[in-house]
């Protein structure tokens, strides 16, 4: 089975991870032939997936100037490949993905959807794009995969077919989710963190809608009381040459305990180096930062965005979003905990991972998904 994959772009942010992660299920499975198309830019993962054999192609499209360039590419890479099944991903790769696949006359198209903040959310033109597609929905793809069911629900509520909508949370890579006791010493040992420190990370890049700004603030009232709580953020632009972010830490009268790692490539070494995970966003998905901190057992505090709640459950700290005092007294319950309390949570965590949202079980629900498209008459 051939299946084409457009996508905006190949950087390291969700949708990319789960498209990379599901093309390196099927490496070993010669029934499952990948395409890949970005839009825009290659990326790392563009990089990597050629580097392990994947078929990708990059368009270069730089302004809405391209579009008529980037579309009959498209179409001509569909006449060319005949893919089974073009997927897209995310609202621009659905428009020119689907208006290429019907240019090309092919029917089988699945589109991806994955933001759950759609009535306030994004660029003036973002949300144009967004009804644009909502009124395309009826006539374009035969199924539309949501990432969370936060997400199915607000893009229903904006006019896309709820009929043709079917959830697939994200599938985690467990295997790869693994850091060894001295791996977590040496980055600790590196960031001078004390032997009896309780080190508290956030991972991702820095963009409003993580809203950063939420857990400086605080984290401040965290170290305010816990003399012993030290804070390590990773990430895009999570570093010492972003002044506004330097000013947040500064306002928090305690500097010395934030360290900023920047984007690294060692994730999992990272969480391995902290003891509670924190999730300050304002919108989300299904977010996989949060999956990939369970799994490496950490328990976590989050905002009540997408379905942050429902990943976590009953096994970490739900709070209000774009509170910080609430953040705080989330984050402030799993630092009174005993050690050894933590660390249950973070078994429990880890449990649920492994049992609902591994990348095996996701790889299932697409299968399900492309037989039952191809079956289709």
């Amino acid at each position: 089975m051939k299946l084409l994959h457009v996508i905006i772009a190949l950087n390291s942010d969700g949708a990319e991870l789960m498209l990379q992660r599901l093309i390196e299920s099927h490496i070993e499975q010669p029934r499952y032939r990948h395409i890949v198309c970005s839009l825009t830019t290659a990326g790392r993962i563009g990089e990597q997936l050629s580097a392990r054999g994947v078929d990708v192609h990059i368009l270069g499209m730089r302004s809405a100037l391209d579009i008529p360039r980037v579309v009959w590419k498209l179409v001509q890479l569909i006449r060319v490949s005949r893919p089974d099944i073009i997927q897209t991903w995310m609202y621009h790769a659905d428009f020119l993905g689907g208006l290429a696949g019907r240019l090309a006359s092919h029917k089988r198209i699945v589109w991806g959807v994955r933001t759950t903040d759609v009535k306030s959310g994004g660029s003036r033109a973002t949300v144009v794009l967004r009804k644009i597609c909502a009124w395309l929905s009826y006539v374009v793809p035969q199924t539309i995969v949501c990432a969370a069911e936060a997400s199915r629900k607000a893009h229903v509520s904006v006019g896309y077919d709820a009929r043709r909508m079917l959830v697939v949370p994200n599938g985690f890579d467990v295997a790869r989710l693994d850091a060894s006791p001295a791996q977590r010493e040496t980055l600790r040992d590196q960031n001078r963190f004390p032997a009896d420190a309780i080190v508290i990370g956030v991972l991702g890049r820095f963009h409003p809608v993580k809203d950063h700004h939420n857990f400086v603030r605080a984290a401040g009232l965290v170290a305010a009381r816990f003399p012993n709580v030290y804070f390590m953020m990773v990430g895009r632009g999570l570093d010492a040459d972003n002044p506004e972010l330097a000013g947040w830490i500064a306002k928090t009268g305690h500097t010395s305990r934030f360290m900023l790692l920047g984007e690294r490539r060692d994730v999992p070494a990272c969480l391995s180096a902290m003891d509670v995970f924190c999730l300050s966003s304002r919108t989300e998905g299904f977010p996989n930062v949060v999956g990939e901190a369970m799994a490496m057992s950490l328990p976590c505090v989050v905002t009540d965005v997408g379905d942050a709640a429902m990943l976590v459950a009953n096994t970490g700290v739900v709070v209000a979003k774009e509170d910080a005092n609430a953040l705080a007294a989330g984050l402030s319950r799993l630092v009174e905990m005993t050690p050894e309390a933590r660390r249950h949570l973070g078994q429990m965590a880890k449990a649920r991972i492994h049992a609902e949202f591994t990348m095996a079980r996701a790889r299932e629900r697409f299968e399900d998904l492309y037989q039952r498209l191809v079956e289709e008459r």
